[in-house]
């Protein structure tokens, strides 16, 4: 799919391959067949159908930068890549290259496996004018009312 001059490719599961410009972005990384060597890699949770390790490593390069939750941390610090890793939280904001990300909330409200408390999210990104929302791992909850004031002046996809 294409919006605008980003190119998005869904990879199953939860996963997604983003271009945009010169940057290569991956989301949830899992069971994925692409051997292209991501800049930026978003990983919502700790699971490992969404922080793979395996993954991770097949698209992972030196300096490559991986944004996700504290408790993914373990699981990253195995790779052998010398990668770079910002930690995100809900309604925290990181600027990197050029793109606005957001950790957004994301859970299930009446199950034990993605409880609120995990501090688990999804993501806005802000490319230009395009905004993208990656639920990650949740059911619809009353925080993606927030939602509302992203992408009005440009495209907008949610994932």
């Amino acid at each position: 799919m294409r919006i605008g001059s980003i190119d998005m490719e869904w990879l199953g599961h939860s996963a997604f391959k983003i271009k945009f410009k010169e940057l290569l972005i991956y989301i949830d990384p899992y069971q994925i067949h692409s051997i292209d060597k991501a800049d930026l890699i978003l990983i919502t949770h700790s699971h490992y159908d969404h922080c793979s390790q395996q993954d991770i490593e097949k698209i992972a390069k030196d300096g490559t930068i991986i944004i996700a939750t504290p408790d993914c941390q373990s699981n990253l610090a195995r790779l052998k890549q010398k990668i770079e890793i910002a930690l995100i939280e809900p309604d925290k904001e990181i600027i990197l290259k050029d793109i606005k990300i957001k950790g957004i909330e994301a859970y299930n409200p009446n199950k034990k496996f993605h409880q609120k408390s995990e501090g688990w999210v999804g993501y806005i990104l802000q490319l230009e004018d395009t905004v993208i929302y990656h639920a990650g791992d949740t059911d619809f909850v009353k925080e993606m009312s927030n939602l509302t004031g992203y992408g009005k002046k440009g495209n907008y996809f949610i994932a």
